[in-house]
Order: structure tokens, then C-alpha cells, then sequence
């Protein structure tokens, strides 16, 4: 990519962001600009040529595509503080949980492309889920931020009234991943198996599943039916899972989750 990037807020996600940028080829290290208020946490990205710096307005005044990836109640005066720097030729993109499009531009005014994204934590080794909604952007331009997080793993474009329902499935659901394959693990524990060999089988074995129908494009139940035998084990413990309200609980968590976003404080 010929343009220059500014990510404003080189923290874990900021970091992670430029990092599959750089590693992937999709921009030169000299092309990129990232900024922290502590710039010696950015010394790895120094190192392989990266502009690091804790000037945001710099930052922003020298890139055509400007990245905020700072905590939500410090969104809008971050906006405001680069506010200057982003004429109407440049993108902005939002990877800040919570805030909205509008709140964007009444920070910053008309004129650029908008953009939020909401990456996952898997964006640490380029295996994000990423949903992207867009305000005055051209289809060109949408479709270069969907190739910009496909580096990272996975993008695509959903309305922005979908966003608080994607960043619970996407970003939060990593979180529901991660303790289902805790409770695996412990179950193969008491089956058996040494904790570190329980953990081994039961994230490989989620890894696996996942791939499957991300490859197959099939419904869960497919795969599922390939695996529940009459009278078999794997139907045993599904119904007894269902029983004690595995898929009730999944759900009621995700909707607990939606319902607590709103009040993430952004200013």
C-alpha cells in the first residue's frame, strides 16, 4: 500500500493492528506512524522502522489514513486534539468500542471517510473476526479497510446498528471461547487427562470445529450429526448439557452482554 498510516494509541490493540500491517506486507514500516504517550513501549515497532512518537497531530498531519485505537472515554478528545489535521481526502477508522459514527463526526466535522471497526484479540496473531460500518465512505474506499483488516484475519462490512451486537458476539466472544475450552479442560482433567494434555485437546479440538465450518460453510448441526451415533456417547453428553442449560446460558450471556455496552462511559 502506497498511502501512510497514523494509529493513534499504539496500546495492545493499536500495537497488534500494526504489527499484521508490517508483517503482511500490506505497508513499509516507513509508511507508518504510531503514537503512545510512553513511546518506549513501542520500542519493538521502532526497531523494525516504524515511526514512533507521542505526537498525535503529527501523526495524523502526515498520514492519509488515520487508525484511533485509544480507550473509549478518550475518543473524542483525541478527535478533537487531530481535528486540524484530517481534511476531507483523508479516511478516519475507530477501533474504540462504543462510539458511534455521529459522535465521530460531530467531533471532527464533515468532510472524511468514517469508518469503525471492531477487531477481536485474536488481531495478536492475525486470526481477527473484524466488522467494519461506514459514513460517507465510497465503495473503493470500503472495500481497501475490509483488505486493510483482512491482514489481520477476517473483515467484513455490517450496518452500524449491528456494531454493539458484533462486538459482543466477535470481540467479547472470544471471551465465552476461551472459558468453554477452560470447563473442557477441566473436564478432561477429571476423565484422566494432565492438565497441560486437557488444555492441548480441548483447544485444538475447538480450533478444529471452527475451521470446519468455516471451510465447509455448513451449519453447526451438520458437523454435529457427523458425530452423535444412536445411543452413542457424544448424544449422551449433548443432551445432558442441554439439560443443565449450556445453550440457555450461552445465550442469556451474550444478551447480558448487549445490554451492558450502552453504558461503556466514551466521554
Amino acid at each position: 500500500m502506497s498511502r501512510k498510516i497514523a494509529i493513534i494509541g499504539g496500546g495492545n490493540l493499536g500495537s497488534a493492528i500494526a504489527f499484521g500491517l508490517i508483517d503482511q506486507s500490506f505497508i513499509q514500516a516507513e509508511s507508518l506512524f504510531v503514537t503512545r504517550r510512553q513511546i518506549a513501549k513501542l520500542g519493538t515497532l521502532g526497531e523494525r522502522g516504524v515511526n514512533v512518537l507521542s505526537d498525535n497531530l503529527f501523526a495524523a498531519q502526515q498520514a492519509e489514513w488515520i487508525i484511533i485505537a485509544v480507550k473509549p472515554h478518550l475518543a473524542t478528545k483525541v478527535l478533537e486534539e487531530i481535528k486540524s489535521a484530517i481534511t476531507p481526502d483523508k479516511t478516519v477508522i475507530s477501533v474504540v468500542t462504543g462510539v458511534s459514527l455521529e459522535q465521530m463526526r460531530k467531533a471532527i466535522g464533515e468532510g472524511p471517510a468514517l469508518f469503525r471497526a471492531m477487531p477481536n484479540t485474536a488481531i495478536a496473531i492475525r486470526e481477527s473476526m473484524t466488522c467494519i460500518a461506514a459514513a460517507d465512505a465510497p465503495e473503493s474506499t470500503q472495500k481497501e479497510v475490509v483488505e486493510l483488516f483482512n491482514q489481520v484475519g477476517q473483515a467484513i462490512i455490517i450496518n452500524e446498528e449491528l456494531m454493539n451486537s458484533a462486538t459482543v458476539l466477535g470481540a467479547c466472544g472470544i471471551a465465552y471461547a476461551l472459558r468453554f475450552i477452560r470447563a473442557a479442560s477441566q473436564g478432561g482433567i477429571e476423565i484422566g487427562f494432565p492438565a497441560e494434555v486437557a488444555q492441548l485437546i480441548a483447544s485444538q479440538t475447538v480450533k478444529g470445529a471452527a475451521s470446519l465450518l468455516i471451510e465447509n460453510k455448513k451449519h453447526p448441526e451438520f458437523e454435529i450429526d457427523k458425530v452423535t451415533t444412536p445411543q452413542g456417547c457424544t448424544i449422551a453428553g449433548l443432551n445432558e448439557m442441554e439439560h443443565q442449560g449450556f445453550s440457555s446460558a450461552l445465550i442469556k450471556g451474550i444478551m447480558t452482554s448487549y445490554l451492558k455496552i450502552d453504558k461503556i462511559p466514551t466521554e
